[in-house]
C-alpha cells in the first residue's frame, strides 16, 4: 500500500470535526453521547493510522466508525451531521480500487438518507452530501495522484538505468574491440619485430587510458564524442584492423542532438564490422537529404547461408544484435538494439541488413 509522507498526522486533524456535536454537550450533558462521540474520534483515528500499517484493522475500524456515525445522526441529528465527511476520508484511505466510488456513494446517499429522515429540508440535504462526498474524493484523488507520480518515478529511474546500461556498453564495447584488435597484433609481431610490438602495446595503454577517461565522463553525464570525433576514432581502429575506411560527406553541420546520435551510430556500426564482419572495405557515407541528416555504414564482410551462421540469413536481422548482422548463432546482444532504441526516441529512421552485392548496410536518417 502507498505511504503519503505524513498522511496519518495530516488526516488525523480532521478529528476536531468532533468540536460540534461536544460543544452542543456543554450546554446539554448527556454521557452516552458523550461517549458515543468518544468512540467515533477512536474509530477514525485507528481507521487514519491504521491504514498505512495494518488495513484490516483499517477495515474494522472504518466498519464502527461507519455505523456509529449513521446511529448517531439518526439518534441526536443536528450538528452530528457534520461527522458524515470522517467517514468518507476514512473510505477513501482505507478501501482502494473499485470499492472506493461504490462506498463514497453509500456514505453519501446514507447521510443524505438519514438527513432527510431527521427532517432536514433541501438546504441541509444538498450540504450533507457535498461535505460528505466531496472529502472522500479529495483523499481518493489525492492517493492515487500520490500512487501515480511514485510510479512515474519508478519507471523514471528504471529507463535511466537502462539508458546509462547502454551508453556504458556503446562506449566500452568500441574501445576493448580495438584493443583486442591491437593485442592480436602484438601477439603476431613480437617473433618478427619487437619494436613494432612495443608500439602497439603502447597503443593499448593509451587506449586504455582514454577508455577510463570516457567512462568517467560517461559518470559525468557527458553522451558522447560527437560525429567528428567518432569518425577520426573509427578510421584509426578499421586502419589497425586491416579494413581500409572510405569516409565521405564529414563535414555536414549537424544540430547537437542530431551530432551525438550520429556519433553513437558511427561507433557501434564500426564495432560490429571490426568485431563480426571480416571485412576488408568499409565506407562510411554522410549525406543531406531532404531534411534529413543521413548516415550509412556499409562493408563487405556479409558471411553467407551454410557457412556455419546457423541463422540462415548470415546473421542479419533489421535493427537487430550486437553482432550487427555478423555474429554467429542466435544469440541477440545489445548494441544495434540499443542503437535502434536510440533513434526510435530521437525520431530517426534506422535499419541494418545485408543489400546486394554481398554487402552490409547500416542506415540511419536523423532529422535536422
Amino acid at each position: 500500500m502507498d505511504r503519503m509522507r505524513n498522511g496519518p498526522a495530516v488526516l488525523s486533524f480532521w478529528v476536531a470535526l468532533v468540536f460540534f456535536p461536544a460543544a452542543d454537550l456543554t450546554h446539554d450533558p448527556w454521557w452516552a453521547e458523550a461517549a458515543a462521540l468518544t468512540a467515533v474520534s477512536c474509530c477514525y483515528l485507528l481507521s487514519v493510522w491504521a491504514a498505512f500499517e495494518r488495513p484490516a484493522a483499517a477495515r474494522m475500524a472504518l466498519a464502527a466508525l461507519t455505523g456509529l456515525t449513521l446511529a448517531g445522526c439518526a439518534v441526536y441529528g443536528g450538528t452530528w451531521f457534520y461527522l458524515c465527511p470522517l467517514v468518507s476520508i476514512a473510505c477513501g484511505l482505507v478501501l482502494r480500487g473499485r470499492a472506493v466510488p461504490a462506498a463514497l456513494a453509500a456514505v453519501t446517499l446514507a447521510s443524505m438518507a438519514v438527513t432527510l429522515w431527521k427532517g432536514g429540508g433541501q438546504d441541509a440535504v444538498a450540504a450533507v452530501a457535498w461535505g460528505t462526498g466531496i472529502a472522500g474524493v479529495v483523499v481518493h484523488v489525492t492517493l492515487q495522484l500520490h500512487s501515480t507520480r511514485r510510479e512515474l518515478a519508478r519507471a523514471a529511474v528504471a529507463e535511466e538505468r537502462e539508458r546509462f546500461s547502454r551508453d556504458l556498453h556503446d562506449l566500452l564495447g568500441h574501445t576493448l574491440s580495438l584493443m583486442v584488435v591491437k593485442a592480436e597484433a602484438v601477439r603476431r609481431l613480437i617473433p618478427r619485430d619487437t619494436a613494432s610490438a612495443a608500439r602497439q602495446a603502447a597503443d593499448i595503454e593509451t587506449i586504455g587510458r582514454q577508455a577510463l577517461a570516457e567512462v568517467r565522463a560517461a559518470v559525468s553525464g557527458y553522451r558522447g564524442r560527437g560525429l567528428a570525433g567518432e569518425l577520426e576514432a573509427a578510421g584509426a581502429a578499421l586502419r589497425e584492423a586491416g579494413v581500409r575506411a572510405v569516409v565521405g560527406g564529414a563535414g555536414v553541420r549537424l544540430a547537437p542532438r542530431a551530432d551525438e546520435l550520429l556519433g553513437w551510430a558511427v561507433r557501434e556500426g564500426v564495432t560490429n564490422v571490426i568485431r563480426h564482419a571480416g571485412a576488408t572495405v568499409c565506407e562510411i557515407g554522410i549525406r543531406e537529404e531532404g531534411g534529413e541528416v543521413v548516415l550509412e555504414i556499409e562493408n563487405d564482410g556479409v558471411t553467407v547461408p551454410g557457412d556455419g551462421d546457423g541463422d540462415g540469413d548470415g546473421g542479419h536481422e533489421r535493427g537487430g544484435g550486437d553482432g550487427g548482422g555478423h555474429e554467429r548463432g542466435h544469440e541477440r546482444g545489445h548494441g544495434l538494439r540499443g542503437l535502434a532504441e536510440r533513434a526510435s526516441a530521437a525520431g530517426a529512421a534506422f535499419e541494418a541488413g545485408p543489400v546486394p552485392g554481398g554487402r552490409f548496410r547500416l542506415r540511419m536518417a536523423v532529422p535536422r
